[in-house]
């Protein structure tokens, strides 16, 4: 049975500041790349077989980190922009705090976590499904359908596209699903059907 984890990014300086990256390539601050250790920790003694990731650094850099931690830096690593955050327009670079206070939490929280309300300028969670998916089924279902294990290292809005995806979540719902930085999903495969693991 083929295994998918699902890796959200660790600590990236923005995050550290509060700020709404987006699609601005950030780093990861020294407190993401010391949890590294932490993060590979949790791979010990697991087969993976191919890495996924955006071209997004913070997103590169824990895969590096991670695969470094644990030996394995000649995994193949295959890398899309079809994995990338959400872009989160202008509210790129401004920070959590004074938008909410400018338009208010409610506001706020429907532009990061509903479906297909998108910020100024930004994308919908739905129209980072419409790219999420059809790369998740044309390349990551195919790898896991011949047997392959497969880590996905991305960010949060990209991760959520997925797990909608997996689990069938209804549009209305997937407000409620959030990833902390560095979560870590596992799920198994049997060609047909996922099953959460915990």
């Amino acid at each position: 049975m083929a295994k998918l984890y699902l890796q959200r990014h660790l600590k990236s300086q923005w995050n550290l500041e509060n700020k709404f990256t987006g699609w601005t390539d950030v780093p990861l601050c020294q407190e993401g790349i010391k949890s590294a250790q932490k993060a590979a920790g949790e791979f010990a003694g697991l087969k993976i077989d191919r890495v996924y990731t955006s071209p997004l650094i913070r997103n590169r850099e824990t895969v590096s980190l991670i695969l470094k931690n644990l030996g394995k830096e000649n995994t193949p690593v295959i890398i899309d922009k079809a994995l990338d955050e959400r872009n989160y327009g202008e509210l790129q670079g401004l920070n959590k705090e004074e938008v909410k206070k400018k338009f208010g939490e409610e506001q706020v929280h429907l532009w990061r976590r509903s479906y297909d309300v998108a910020p100024p300028g930004g994308e919908s969670l739905k129209d980072v499904c419409e790219r999420v998916d059809p790369f998740y089924k044309k390349y990551i279902e195919k790898d896991l359908k011949d047997g392959k294990n497969v880590l996905i290292v991305a960010s949060h809005n990209s991760l959520r596209a997925i797990i909608k995806h997996i689990e069938n979540i209804p549009d209305e719902k997937i407000i409620d699903l959030e990833l902390p930085f560095g979560a870590l999903v596992k799920y198994d495969f049997n060609g047909k059907k996922y099953q959460k693991l915990q």
